[in-house]
């Protein structure tokens, strides 16, 4: 799309009723959505932000298992919970919605009906698993089995949660029912497939070629990797008892595959929100936008663009954004396992602190890697930067104004060259921050929010007023006044520019000022705040967090860990003797002048796939900043080929091309080998420029 958009259409990935909102859902999805969106209203654009709960899948039926409630229980109770929090936490959705609702089942079964009719389906007849037991057929999250690659007991058929590897039902090593741990047995069923296929090449075009310049690299590469592998047609009909009925008679017991009708959810929604949902969907001049995790890619660029493709006249998303990971103090997130910060329960635990995790959350954003949150650096980024630098220098201006000039925004003065180097980096600021959110670089941006914050402080701490009023406030007070008069423009301009980042403290300083709603154009000026104008002492905009409630959040995960570590005790038939492991011992020493020979360099991971026939090797293709070249690497066993895309790598660069399985090898990866013989990739601890000597 080259015309500049009419209308926008936002949607936010909808999460599984099956269990609460956690601030990795908020770093992948909602927070980089709703500061996406607030900024396009300041931009005065028109804007749809659509979003709803995801009450049909497979983690929904496996809670209510769990909880040994209904599944109509279950999502009534998350669907709540997700709609309150996310409002509680000002996540500005236009209309957040559910998928059991009826207009979103009448959506669905048009939309399978309308593909159906044009004979765009497969059907087919395949064994699956069934439960003999239980008398059902049972997909893959139903099924559990030992992993063929790590051996985890307890692997999942679609994937193993302990070495993350994608999986399939046959793939796993005796193999057993989720629900009555008997070993399930093979039976046809008929269902009706998506020809992926026949869309491969129109994907390759849409996608690689149309969107390489402006979708991220992780996008990118996974789309490709799933094209170049060979697309296949996939079911969008199962056998289960809870879903979206498949509108064709005689069908009792078959329901719309889940990642079938979810994302028509973002249609129905739509609907509900407005009449004229189709020039949301079905206008040329609309960009539509959405924002998932790394782990939604293939739906929402693979599949549900060939679904869109296939119905006809729906447009098809501009960009997909899709973030990586947010891990919790070095272990990955999980509902399952409960490790995890709940939105819900921060907000019980830091009332009217919403702001705090937004900023933390962003300024962590894993954009371009998986990132980690820790309470120690949330605690760190608070009191140091929130407090001590935006909330510090918003409190001096507002203090002084009202110790010098009775709370009465005074008039400016003759400036000096000081003044104009700071109205310069306030009128430069809009364009600065709004080139990075239409990016889609949200830490980048909220960067250079705090960058004018900070030349704030630095501003006032170089003129110093108070010194001025000291050594004579009659002398000094134009000159003071002059100094105030800026930094309330300032203050005025971190209102209109931290709208989208820090929306609640945004309206704070409103009504310091007595500012009405501002639009993203007034920001950068410097008559925000008028003369005469009352300037109000609200008192701090962020008081400190104390340690001991940082404590609390440590204790809270490490019961967390200590409750699974001693139910992992519990289960455990036979402990396993440990074994000592030995390292492997040092080679013998070299001069310098052998070293100098290596040439390691840093490089990005663009694509990656698994080597045919070879169960621990992957074909990589690489980003050396010199050149794109492909490397063999066998890391197979331990790194799943689209979590590896975006990724960046040291490269023994200057090592002889060598052939391993018909593929020729250009460099060698560089990782550590553990005593129990796992590789684990050696990269920058920071994203650095491609090509980067690693010495």
């Amino acid at each position: 799309m080259t015309q500049e958009p009419k209308r926008y259409l936002i949607t936010a990935a909808l999460p599984y009723a099956n269990g609460p909102i956690h601030i990795g859902h908020l770093a992948g999805v909602y927070v980089p959505a709703d500061i996406y969106v607030r900024y396009l209203r300041a931009m005065g654009r028109d804007v749809a932000f659509v979003c709803g709960s995801d009450e049909h899948g497979v983690p929904v039926t496996i809670r209510a298992e769990q909880e040994g409630i209904t599944v109509q229980e279950v999502v009534d109770k998350y669907h709540n919970l997700f709609k309150q929090s996310f409002a509680d936490f000002g996540i500005s959705f236009d209309i957040y919605s559910r998928t059991s609702n009826p207009i979103h089942h009448e959506t669905a079964q048009d939309f399978f009906k309308n593909l159906y009719d044009k004979g765009l389906f497969e059907e087919k007849t395949e064994e699956q698993y069934y439960d003999e037991v239980k008398g059902r057929f049972l997909q893959d999250r139903y099924i559990r089995g030992t992993c063929p690659n790590c051996g985890n007991p307890d692997a999942q058929g679609d994937q193993c949660e302990k070495c993350g590897t994608a999986l399939s039902p046959n793939e796993l090593i005796n193999p057993r029912s989720a629900y009555s741990n008997a070993t399930p047995t093979l039976r046809p069923t008929k269902n009706w497939y998506l020809p992926l296929q026949d869309y491969a090449e129109w994907l390759r075009e849409w996608i690689v070629e149309g969107h390489k310049d402006d979708w991220k690299t992780n996008v990118l590469g996974q789309c490709k990797s799933w094209i170049e592998d060979g697309l296949r047609p996939r079911a969008m009909t199962r056998d289960l008892d809870w879903g979206i009925d498949v509108p064709l008679e005689g069908l009792a017991g078959k329901k719309l595959y889940v990642w079938f009708e979810a994302p028509i959810g973002y249609i129905s929604a739509t609907k509900e929100l407005t009449p004229d949902w189709e020039k949301y969907w079905k206008s040329a001049d609309t960009k539509l936008v959405h924002f998932i995790g790394k782990d939604n890619i293939v739906f929402h660029c693979i599949i549900f663009p060939a679904m869109l493709k296939a119905y006809g006249d729906f447009i098809l998303p501009e960009n997909v954004p899709a973030n990586e990971f947010m891990n919790l103090e070095g272990d990955k997130i999980s509902t399952s396992r409960n490790w995890a910060v709940w939105l819900h329960e921060y907000l019980q635990d830091f009332p009217a602190k919403q702001d705090a995790l937004r900023y933390a959350l962003t300024a962590n954003m894993p954009e371009t890697k998986d990132n980690d949150f820790t309470w120690a650096d949330f605690y760190t980024k608070y009191n140091s930067e929130l407090v001590g630098i935006l909330g510090n220098f918003i409190n001096r201006v507002v203090v002084l104004t009202e110790k010098y000039f009775g709370g009465i925004t005074p008039a400016v003065g003759k400036l000096q060259e000081i003044d104009q180097t700071l109205i310069t980096t306030i009128a430069e600021a809009p364009e600065k921050i709004a080139q990075s959110l239409e990016q889609y670089r949200f830490r980048e941006a909220l960067a250079y929010y705090m960058d004018v914050a900070r030349a704030g402080n630095k501003y006032m701490q170089d003129n110093a007023p108070w010194s001025l009023h000291k050594a004579g406030f009659e002398e000094n007070k134009e000159r003071i006044a002059t100094i105030l008069h800026i930094s309330l423009q300032l203050v005025a301009n971190l209102a209109v520019l931290g709208e989208p980042f820090l929306p609640f403290t945004a309206g704070k300083i409103r009504t310091m000022l007595g500012l009405p709603t501002t639009t993203w154009a007034q920001g950068g000026s410097m008559d925000l705040v008028k003369e005469g104008q009352t300037v109000q002492n609200t008192g701090l905009l962020f008081d400190k967090i104390e340690e001991a409630s940082i404590e609390a959040q440590v204790g809270k995960l490490e019961a967390t860990k200590k409750a699974r570590e001693e139910n992992a005790t519990e289960n455990k038939q036979e402990p396993a003797k440990e074994e000592k492991k030995t390292l492997v011992p040092l080679k013998p020493e070299i001069d310098y002048t052998d070293f100098e020979k290596i040439d390691i360099r840093v490089a990005t991971v663009l694509t990656a796939e698994k080597v045919k026939g070879a169960d621990k090797l992957l074909q990589l293709t690489l980003d050396t900043g010199i050149d794109t070249r492909t490397v063999v690497s066998g890391i197979a066993l331990q790194y799943a080929p689209e979590d590896l895309v975006g990724k960046q790598v040291c490269l023994l660069a200057n090592l002889a091309p060598r052939k391993l399985r018909g593929i020729m090898s250009q460099g060698m990866i560089l990782t550590a080998e553990t005593p129990e013989g796992t590789l684990r990739l050696i990269a920058p601890h920071e994203v650095v420029t491609n090509g980067s000597v690693v010495k």
